[in-house]
Order: C-alpha cells, then structure tokens, then sequence
C-alpha cells in the first residue's frame, strides 16, 4: 500500500525541499515508485527535479482548481521519479478553493485516483500553515520533519507538533508524526551535538538515525537541476541521503 508523507516544517530554511527531492531520488535508486508533490507556489521542488516550472503547460494549480486529471500533469524526471509540478500560480488556487466544500481535502481526493501506481507519495509543503499544507496534511499518513539542531528550531518545532495535533484530532486520524531528520549538521559545534541529544532523548525512535551532514555539494545540485544524489553520489550529502532512504523503507516494512 502506498505511503502518503508530507515533509514539513513551518520554519523556512530548514532544507524541507532538499530533503523532498533527495529522498526520492533515494528511493527511486532503491527501485520503489515515487510521485514527488510539489506544494510549495515557489515551485523549488519542481525545479530541484530538474524541470523547467516555466514551461510546464499545466501544473498542480490546475489539478486543484479546475479538476484536470492528475495523470495529464505528472512529469517523469531523469532521476527516476514523477513530479506534479507546481509555479508562482499555484498561490492563487488557495484563493479561488476558499469557498469550495471540502476545501482541504482537494489533494487527497487527486491524488486517490493514482495512488495505487506507487510505493511513496512525497509532499513538499510551504513554510507556513495555509490552506496549501492543510491540503498535504488532510491526505497524509504521516509528517517527516526536516530540523537543524539549533534552539530557535526547537521552538518551531513545538508549534507544528501542535499542528498536526489539530490535524489528526480534527481531520486525519490517520496523520502521525513519521519522524525528525537531522539536517545541516555540523559535529564541530557544540550546540549543534547537544541539541540532537535533546532530540533523541525526548523523542526517543521517532528520531532517525541518519544524520545529514552541511554539504557543500547538495547546495549547488539545484541549480545545475538535480537532486544532490545524482549530482555527485559520491559526496557526503549524496550518501547520507542514499542512506535515509534505505532507512525509510526498512521503517515503513518493520510496521
């Protein structure tokens, strides 16, 4: 069956679109079927993949407003995974959904009609809470939280456990907490170490073991347009995010 997992944090700049596209590259290596969402209006996803967001002839915008088939819109990229792409116009469609009924569970019922054709569905939402990400959580089994180990990051992190909280109380029962990702990680600094043990002795297994290092390599993959696994498999980025891949889907297999 497949797994829906949004990958979300409210806080900006935390690599929730590096970790998107390098996970499913990962597991796209690891021979599983991937659709990468793109959530986000900025469309970084989309461009992360490889793919042009400014000649896409219809993109995520279209599927949630005007109801085109999810299937026309999908774009197979080179690093082995479909992407539902997304621009600057996906913005307006949290507009033009205000006054639908059933307004946040547009994605959900999209993405029911081509589920069955994959392992993994992996969301990228916007670093906020709008009526966009409500959409990703409402039709999500589960949240992956890219963080840095650094306090104001903690204190984000308060706030969009609380979220799903709400979420899974009110809208999806199915949502849970999947797990946090270390990101960025220096083990220089000092902080950086005493926060990741703060982590993991709070919260215990939902932390992941697979720490992804600062590299330097996954910063300059979006703009040559791949993900940082493919750009350079060889870095340290590269194989930490190969390694989380292998990690997910042994964590989805031992449930």
């Amino acid at each position: 069956m497949v797994k829906i997992f949004c990958v979300a944090n409210q806080k900006g700049g935390v690599g929730k679109t590096t970790t998107t596209v390098n996970l499913a590259a990962s597991l796209a290596a690891h021979k599983q079927r991937v659709l990468l969402v793109d959530l986000d209006p900025q469309g970084n996803a989309t461009m992360g993949s490889g793919i042009d967001k400014t000649q896409c002839e219809s993109t995520l915008y279209d599927v949630l407003v005007d109801g085109t088939a999810f299937a026309e819109v999908r774009v197979k990229s080179a690093a082995g995974y479909d992407v539902l792409p997304a621009n600057r116009e996906l913005a307006g469609a949290e507009i033009e959904l205000v006054n639908r009924p059933q307004r946040e569970r547009q994605l959900k019922n999209a993405i029911a009609t081509v589920s069955a054709e994959y392992d993994f569905i992996l969301i990228d939402c916007p670093p906020a809470l709008s009526l966009l990400t409500l959409n990703g959580l409402c039709c999500a089994n589960g949240v992956i939280i890219p963080m840095q180990c650094e306090y104001f990051a903690l204190e984000g992190l308060s706030d969009l456990i609380d979220t799903i909280k709400r979420v899974h109380a009110n809208l999806n029962r199915e949502l849970q907490i999947i797990g946090l990702l270390r990101v960025m990680f220096d083990s220089r600094i000092t902080l950086q170490q005493q926060v990741s043990d703060q982590l993991e002795q709070h919260f215990g297994d939902k932390v992941f073991n697979t720490i992804i290092p600062r590299n330097v390599r996954l910063a300059e993959a979006p703009s040559h347009g791949m993900p940082g696994v493919v750009f350079d498999r060889n870095s340290r980025g590269a194989q930490a995010y190969m390694q989380f891949g292998v990690e997910m889907i042994k964590r989805i297999r031992a449930k």
